[in-house]
């Protein structure tokens, strides 16, 4: 589904907002009144939670990534839990070789390319199995309005671009719940990349920077492309091609962890063609692609890099203890 247009910022959403507004105060009402009754559960490991607080891509699995890496690069075991938005299956469930998007969904196959991953619509079933598994920590993509698991470290990650669109919460605008009160569980708030939003504010909550990069910055230099992509914020994705180097002959937009289909994978080869472009798309489209077409459409690989890693290992160092004891 596609965000309608007066979700964004800059001013509140006008008419279309207001008379949306009824409708978000009952969704307010009814997910604090379900993070007010949830008892939470310790599953016995550190528990790290990379949300949003805005439907719609953020940026927050190149996050995870990027915290598994450093946590790996420090001796940890750790282990992601995602719901699996997108696959058929349940779980609890170990990503493995032979799983495809249809099944898992696309972001915990990426995922499992760092670290093992896991999906389970159950997120307290899935804590379970993975602190069986041996899992020294786990990271969570996604669920900071999930109140089923205790969380020993609690993130938001914010587009610099997008922010907090017109300020207002669904369906008047783009927050899960109101920015004070998914302010007042964070622990931080990381901001991805730059744009004209504001920062929104953040209280006495660390404030973190970084950006997503390309792992190739000279891959499309030059090279005429036709971008195509099934994400949050596909413009984000085109504006990296541009910086990359790239032209861009056309564009074709998809809705977020869209499954492709061979003719639409085979339209876009066939403009792609008549254009004299090579057809790319993000690395979380590509593993959606139909597997007869996959190796014929080039992939962008991203990483997302902190401005300041020596803060991110102080917000680790806070993380690192059982969510209810809280020792180390």
């Amino acid at each position: 589904m596609r965000a309608p247009d007066f979700w964004a910022g800059p001013g509140d959403g006008g008419w279309r907002a207001w008379l949306l507004s009824p409708l978000s105060r009952l969704w307010t009402a009814v997910t604090r009144r379900r993070l007010a009754r949830a008892q939470p559960f310790d599953c016995g490991i550190p528990v790290i939670c990379i949300g949003n607080v805005t439907a719609g891509g953020t940026g927050k699995t190149p996050v995870a990534q990027a915290v598994a890496r450093r946590l790996i690069a420090r001796g940890l075991n750790p282990h992601f839990l995602s719901r699996g938005y997108g696959g058929s299956q349940a779980g609890p469930l170990r990503v493995g070789d032979g799983h495809d998007a249809a099944a898992v969904g696309d972001e915990p196959l990426l995922l499992a390319g760092v670290a093992p991953a896991w999906i389970a619509r159950d997120r307290v079933a899935g804590a379970r199995a993975i602190a069986a598994a041996g899992a020294d920590v786990i990271i969570m993509d996604d669920g900071f309005q999930n109140p089923g698991l205790a969380k020993s470290l609690a993130v938001l990650v914010i587009d610099a671009g997008a922010g907090l669109g017109n300020g207002r919460v669904i369906p008047a605008g783009p927050l899960r719940e109101p920015w004070a009160d998914a302010l007042g569980r964070a622990d931080a708030v990381i901001i991805n990349g730059t744009g004209n939003a504001p920062v929104p504010d953040n209280g006495a909550v660390p404030l973190l920077f970084g950006r997503v990069q390309p792992l190739q910055p000279r891959a499309f230099a030059t090279r005429p492309v036709f971008a195509f992509a099934g994400i949050g914020r596909p413009a984000k994705f085109y504006d990296t091609l541009r910086a990359m180097g790239a032209r861009i002959a056309g564009t074709r937009n998809f809705p977020d962890h869209h499954p492709y289909t061979v003719p639409e994978i085979e339209a876009v080869l066939a403009a792609a063609g008549a254009a004299g472009a090579v057809p790319v798309t993000t690395a979380k489209d590509a593993v959606r692609l139909p597997s007869a077409l996959r190796d014929r459409v080039e992939v962008v690989d991203i990483a997302f890099v902190f401005e300041d890693e020596a803060a991110l290992d102080r917000l680790l160092d806070q993380g690192l203890v059982d969510p209810v004891s809280k020792t180390p």
